[in-house]
């Protein structure tokens, strides 16, 4: 048990027997009325999320949450098999439990993945990754519509916006929050 004091983004509470993951929360002590915390959360299983209010100084019961380090070995049919950093432990994950991450993960990528109860809950990503440009359309000097960037395809399949001086091959750095580029890697 905490008190809704004692909130911090990442922690996981349970609320109404579902897991619901802290994103964001703010402490607001009006002119007039008690002090309350308003808050961010997204379920853990089924990624929704909701704004929730709280009543400052109110017990709030939080889930044990283990987090391991691991790296993302391969992907097997439809199962992403992760191996545990410390004990060379195989585990295999669905989809809808590494979720977004899928975007960002190649072979040897190190990665957080959450446990509560022996079960997986989600995949936590660093928050830039570097990848390789698997397609792009060459970028024409002096086109300026798009604002200087173009599509390009990284080799994870995911799509993101680049400048125009990039190509095939070229490797950037992405931001896994948001999928925005972030510069080029030599």
């Amino acid at each position: 048990m905490a008190t809704t004091n004692d909130l911090k983004n990442g922690m996981v509470l349970v609320l109404d027997k579902q897991l619901w993951s802290v994103v964001d929360f703010q402490h607001v002590k009006p002119g007039k009325g008690p002090a309350f915390v308003r808050t961010k959360l997204k379920n853990v299983m089924s990624g929704k999320g909701v704004d929730k209010t709280f009543n400052a100084g109110l017990k709030v019961e939080t889930a044990t949450v283990d987090r391991r380090d691991m790296q993302f070995s391969y992907l097997d049919v439809d199962m992403y098999v992760f191996m545990d950093t410390s004990n060379w432990e195989q585990t295999n994950l669905t989809e809808e439990i590494v979720g977004d991450a899928k975007d960002f993960m190649i072979e040897g990528q190190d990665v957080v993945v959450a446990f509560h109860d022996g079960n997986a809950l989600f995949v936590e990503l660093p928050t830039s990754v570097v990848l390789t440009i698997e397609f792009t359309e060459p970028g024409l000097q002096g086109d300026r519509s798009s604002g200087g960037t173009k599509p390009a395809r990284l080799e994870t399949g995911r799509e993101i916006q680049v400048p125009l001086f990039l190509d095939q091959g070229d490797k950037v750095k992405v931001d896994t929050r948001g999928g925005e580029y972030l510069e080029r890697v030599k």
